[in-house]
């Protein structure tokens, strides 16, 4: 049996919503990672069971390796078709929010589910969810939006209405956000969870090997250079990995070619602290990655030094600056965190 953790009267409030509305759209972040695209894909399904007109749409493009998922086809890219996309955004009775906790998030799709009339659901898992939606869900405690929305769903009483395919996306999202279940993954309600999604007939084996085991040469190639030149700060147990623009390209870059490599480093003894920065291709800014074990706090890190935030072991931010810039912040901040980063 699963925690009761979604508030009962969230529950029969979006039940309610969903009985009466007729078109429900479900958006999620930018640069979408597995957990949003699973969570998505996955109340999709099960809201197309319903005989519900419902529609995905995230700001632009995921990797190549979530589109073996089902439904991914449906997946409607708003920097594509911007006006399809703000017209369904505008004509919905209800916009499912998954996966993100404000509207800066979404990027250029912010204004167009700001100003729609719709009532909005937010499911997610993040701290500190801003206040732009009528019903919020929000645990920062579970492992990922995907389990939320398997626990939303079951709370609601429709279990059984969860397909093998829905069941797929479900847990490929909460497969990525732990890392294959290697961190942020040691409640025994996770497992629970996976059996009950294995009784719907998926293959999880099948599942890791179509996400984690069908990259590119390139990519292999692109993770040996980048190993090449990683930086390991032994005073502070940490490790540094970059990859600039004319890297991505020398390499062929694709859209989640360096998905990953962030955990990497932190399989090198005493290593608890890993950060990766990425030049993004399409705007003059750096990604910043952050992973970390124990009990290091990678999601203060991120918000004190990079704009950013997340989970305690999984974090993210960005740097609007060179790449040079950027290493040398991240250094300050290792300098600002000795005692933490000690065992």
């Amino acid at each position: 049996m699963l925690t009761k953790v979604i508030e009962q009267t969230k529950i029969d409030h979006f039940t309610k919503w969903i009985e009466r509305a007729d078109k429900i759209v479900i958006v999620s972040h930018v640069s979408p990672d597995g957990d949003a695209i699973g969570s998505s894909l996955g109340l999709w399904h099960f809201l197309y069971s319903q005989d519900k007109a419902v529609n995905v749409i995230v700001p632009n493009a995921f990797p190549d390796f979530l589109k073996w998922m089902p439904g991914s086809k449906e997946i409607l890219l708003y920097d594509r078709y911007r006006d399809f996309a703000n017209k369904l955004i505008a004509e919905a009775d209800v916009i499912c929010c998954l996966d993100f906790n404000g509207l800066k998030r979404i990027d250029a799709m912010a204004d167009a589910v700001e100003t729609s009339s719709a009532r909005k659901m937010m499911l997610d898992h993040h701290p500190y969810p801003d206040e732009f939606c009528d019903i919020t869900i929000s645990h920062p405690e579970i492992s990922s939006t995907s389990e939320l929305v398997f626990r939303l769903i079951c709370r609601m009483g429709y279990f059984s209405d969860i397909s093998k395919d829905g069941a797929e996306c479900i847990y490929t999202g909460m497969m990525t956000d732990t890392g294959g279940f290697t961190y942020n993954s040691n409640s025994q309600e996770i497992y629970f969870i996976i059996s009950e999604l294995l009784s719907k007939g998926i293959d999880k084996d099948a599942i890791y090997r179509k996400v984690f085991n069908t990259y590119s040469e390139s990519r292999l190639r692109l993770m040996g250079y980048v190993l090449s030149k990683m930086k390991v700060y032994s005073t502070y147990n940490s490790a540094l990995i970059s990859l600039t623009k004319e890297e991505q390209g020398n390499f062929d870059y694709i859209k989640g070619d360096s998905e990953g490599f962030v955990n990497i480093p932190l399989s090198i003894k005493n290593v608890c602290f890993t950060c990766f920065l990425r030049e993004d291709t399409e705007k003059p800014m750096i990604k910043i990655s952050l992973r970390s074990v124990g009990k290091f706090p990678c999601n203060k890190f991120a918000a004190e030094f990079f704009n950013g935030g997340g989970h305690l072991n999984a974090s993210g931010g960005e740097y609007f600056g060179s790449m040079e810039e950027a290493v040398k912040v991240f250094e300050q901040g290792l300098e600002k965190y000795e005692i933490l980063l000690k065992f």
